[in-house]
């Protein structure tokens, strides 16, 4: 497996606007970006930064988030890995790990192997050598527009041999028909437009090439003043904006619209939101390593994430879909950048 020195090829993939090999190695974390000595309690400038995003977004609403979150965030499934799991049992500490090796792994087993794979919302890098693993690919490219989440992965991404890219997944720094496989764990209601990421996927891939994600629909609205709130309230805390609060039918008719073929989607809450809600709690419940107004803001917004989803608010999915062959989008296809 090459490591990231070696990737001097994959410049032919990428566009102007992203970057990678020693543009990306030189590249240092900014400041405001590392720890700062805690004040108020534990909270420190990131979260701050986070809170001041419920009033006012910002261009990008997210890296602030996971800014806050940090890279040891106490209520993580297990550490280094930001998705909530696909698990066996009921939520146990002991499946924890495995159970988010399990998602990435589900996911990545429905890429082509040994192609190209681009990795979008990578996340601290913990899912790049799995993915690298069941793939063994050519060449692996991790997206990421949080430039500081590139540089704490950076061994994990070396391990991977994954070439790390800052970009936006709803402009995706890659040439037309330049890889075989896309995968995005848990970070598609976190892109600025789902729409806009699906029609990139479909230049981005060759035809025939792979779509593999997870991601979180809400199949209906709020009603009551209690879940309104709850919903208000995840969507500040996470940065996300409301036109991302689609269906799953809906999800699977973007992918369809954006020229991606043979769609599938799979509905798994209960295998994965449920389970990760009773760890989170059983937590909680306990002492835990943060400061005692972070477990409380945190037992607030679990107890409204749970709200949400024993009333049938929001699910989890896995979608499966191809670049189906064709022209190339260069050439006129739907995901054509005007």
């Amino acid at each position: 497996m090459p490591q990231v020195g070696q990737f001097s090829s994959a410049v032919d993939m990428l566009a102007h606007d992203g970057r990678t090999g020693d543009e990306w190695a030189s590249a240092k974390v900014r400041p405001g970006m590392v720890a700062k000595p805690a004040y108020l309690a534990g909270w420190t400038g990131e979260h701050v930064r986070h809170a001041a995003t419920m009033i006012w977004p910002g261009a990008n609403p997210a890296a602030r988030v996971y800014e806050s979150i940090g890279a040891d965030f106490f209520l993580a499934m297990a550490p280094g890995w930001l998705n909530l799991g696909l698990w066996e049992g009921a939520g146990s500490e002991d499946e924890a790990k495995d159970a988010c090796r399990r998602l990435v792994a589900t996911l990545a087993s429905a890429l082509p192997a040994g192609g190209v794979v681009l990795d979008a919302g990578n996340g601290l890098g913990t899912q790049d050598p799995l993915i690298a693993g069941v793939v063994q690919p050519r060449r692996l490219v991790a997206v990421n527009i949080t430039e500081w989440q590139l540089a704490v992965g950076r061994d994990r991404l070396r391990e991977a041999g994954a070439a790390p890219v800052v970009g936006d997944a709803a402009r995706l720094p890659v040439a037309d028909a330049a890889v075989d496989g896309v995968i995005s764990v848990e970070a598609a209601f976190h892109f600025s437009s789902r729409k806009a990421f699906f029609e990139e996927c479909y230049r981005v891939l060759r035809p025939g090439g792979v779509l593999s994600i997870s991601d979180i629909p809400v199949q209906r609205w709020p009603i009551t003043p209690a879940e309104v709130l709850s919903g208000l309230t995840q969507l500040r805390v996470f940065g996300l904006r409301p036109s991302m609060a689609m269906t799953a039918g809906q999800i699977a008719a973007a992918a369809r619209a954006a020229g991606l073929a043979d769609v599938e989607v799979t509905t798994c809450g209960d295998r994965v939101i449920a389970p990760a809600l009773r760890l989170a709690s059983a937590r909680l419940a306990t002492r835990v390593g943060a400061p005692a107004s972070q477990q409380e803001a945190a037992r607030l917004l679990l107890w409204q994430v749970g709200l949400l989803w024993r009333r049938r608010i929001i699910d989890y999915l896995l979608l499966r879909a191809i670049r189906p062959p064709g022209r190339v989008s260069g050439a006129g296809g739907p995901g054509t950048r005007g």
